[in-house]
């Protein structure tokens, strides 16, 4: 019998040729597989049946890196000057067919850098977008280890959370943009950050190859096919434009009385407190501490009036508040009181609750002492 060959080309007209073949490469196909293609061929000589000849052929899987970041919170995220531990939630999934570990590294790419510190990476173990105690106390993290190659399950997603602090020095309207990379390592050893991952040159070889096959996202720190990939998230300042002014007004003296008053020994003084909040959010809480000087003495048979009518004139060179002075409103119970040397000094004090005060809107504090 002559080859294979030979036989075919001398009966080409009968041959019965079939080929079987392995399933197309599906995505997450485990790098560093090896893939057999086999081929059968059947034939006839005379019409007899002639033993089958088969070949087969083998490669090796190589490598493709890809990975994603995805900014998972809602945009922007509203956060408050003095704000401690404002959140950005990502997700990061390692799209690659091969295990692999991910740096991660959180910057700032727009917004004033005096005004948001302490940019951290927690591990958000369990999905829910919200620093727990339990995870801020496991500490941050630089680099995810072992991340598990895509299986087409999700398994290979994991939750993380950039962790920033606002400055009071923030104001409303203020945003801060941050981006969070994660950077392909080799896998290497559990608990420590293997080599950053680059790409094969030149042609293929018959070992595991590696195929930098990520994109961009868009943020400027990183670019397609350099094995990294990363997301934007937004901190908005919703703060309160909160003003305080403070004026005095002679009610009486003891000679002049309430005619062109002046301010000598024994005369009354009506102090004006009004507390503004020009926009932004709800200052919330408001509280004024007045600590009286020693020159003067409580007017206690006057009384401490919250919320009564007040202006602001800001024409003049210094704002001056006006208070209504016929004292209608009273005294809200529990909201103001006089305490006495209770202040730094031991200096008398008139402390009053103003509550919240809104966007546009002005709560005011007033009172009377007597000049000693």
């Amino acid at each position: 019998m002559k080859t294979s060959t030979q036989m075919l080309g001398a009966v080409s007209s009968i041959a019965l040729i079939a080929m079987t073949s392995a399933p197309a490469m599906a995505q997450g196909t485990t790098a560093g597989d090896s893939i057999t293609n086999n081929v059968t061929v059947t034939y006839q000589v005379g019409g007899v049946d002639q033993t089958a000849v088969t070949d087969s052929d083998t490669f090796t899987v190589d490598r493709k890196i890809d990975v994603n970041v995805n900014f998972t919170g809602a945009t922007p995220v509203s956060v408050s000057p003095n704000e401690q531990n404002a959140v950005l939630a990502f997700d990061i999934t390692n799209l690659s067919n091969a295990v692999v570990d991910l740096d991660l590294t959180a910057t700032l790419t727009a917004g004033a850098a005096a005004n948001i510190s302490n940019i951290e990476i927690y591990l958000d173990s369990d999905g829910d977008g919200v620093l727990s105690g339990a995870e801020l106390s496991a500490g941050p993290i630089t680099f995810l280890d072992e991340v598990a190659a895509d299986d087409g399950t999700g398994t290979e997603t994991i939750s993380v959370l950039v962790v920033s602090d606002i400055s009071i020095d923030a104001v409303d309207t203020d945003s801060f943009d941050v981006a969070l990379v994660a950077d392909a390592h080799e896998s290497g050893s559990v608990g420590s950050l293997g080599a950053e991952i680059t790409a094969t040159a030149g042609a293929n070889t018959a070992g595991v190859d590696t195929v930098l096959a990520d994109g961009n996202g868009g943020t400027g720190e990183e670019a397609d096919n350099d094995g990294a990939f990363s997301d934007e998230g937004t901190y908005l300042v919703s703060g309160a434009n909160v003003s305080v002014v403070k004026s005095s007004l002679i009610i009486s003296d003891p000679v002049n009385n309430t005619t062109n008053p002046k301010a000598i020994p024994g005369a009354v003084i009506q102090y004006c407190i009004a507390v503004s909040n020009a926009s932004g959010a709800t200052a919330t809480g408001v509280n004024v501490v007045d600590d009286l000087p020693f020159d003067v003495t409580y007017d206690s048979t006057f009384g401490i009036f919250v919320d009564g009518t007040a202006t602001v004139d800001t024409s003049g060179a210094t704002p001056v508040a006006t208070c209504a002075l016929d004292g209608s409103d009273g005294v809200v119970s529990g909201d103001a009181s006089f305490s006495s040397g209770t202040g730094d000094l031991g200096e008398d004090q008139v402390i009053g609750d103003l509550s919240d005060i809104a966007a546009g809107a002005t709560r005011s504090l007033y009172f009377r002492v007597t000049i000693n």
